[in-house]
């Protein structure tokens, strides 16, 4: 079975508390994975899966927790060629930079060649108090595209 690696890009906790809730549910059921909120180049190369749960701050940019690994991953540019992702953007549509942080790592994944296995979810905090519902939800229905 493949390895998930998750990675969470948070500032004030949402994001990683959502990630959490993630994994322990997919842990249940019986899916390895292994989440990382401080991750390396490698942990995206070595990864059979990618699920990046993120936020967004300033001005649309990544979380500063992803954004070094982020700006790693475009300079050394290391193909993740049909590597499956999915990416899951919290954020605020009161904001013209909504969602521009799982924005900026959907377009980069793919410019690796990793595999999209589902639309980018965007869940507005605008809309919802308990965005981990919503991300459960939409990981569950894609589960078994993503590993």
């Amino acid at each position: 079975m493949a390895k998930l690696h998750i990675f969470a890009g948070s500032v004030y906790g949402n994001a990683q508390h959502v990630a959490e809730e993630v994994s322990d549910m997919l842990t249940r059921d019986g899916v390895e994975c292994e989440l990382f909120s401080d991750p390396s180049v490698d942990d995206f190369t070595q990864a059979d899966a990618i699920l990046v749960i993120t936020s967004t701050t300033g001005q649309g940019d990544i979380p500063p927790n992803l954004e070094f690994v982020h700006a790693e991953l475009k300079a050394s540019f290391p193909l993740l060629t049909d590597t499956p992702f999915a990416v899951a953007a919290l954020g605020d549509s009161s904001y013209d930079t909504f969602c521009g942080g799982g924005l900026q790592f959907q377009e980069l994944l793919t410019e690796l060649q990793a595999k999209p296995v589902a639309e980018m979810l965007k869940v507005d905090a605008l809309e919802t108090f308990e965005p981990e519902q919503i991300v459960k939800d939409w990981v569950a229905g894609i589960k078994d595209n993503l590993i």
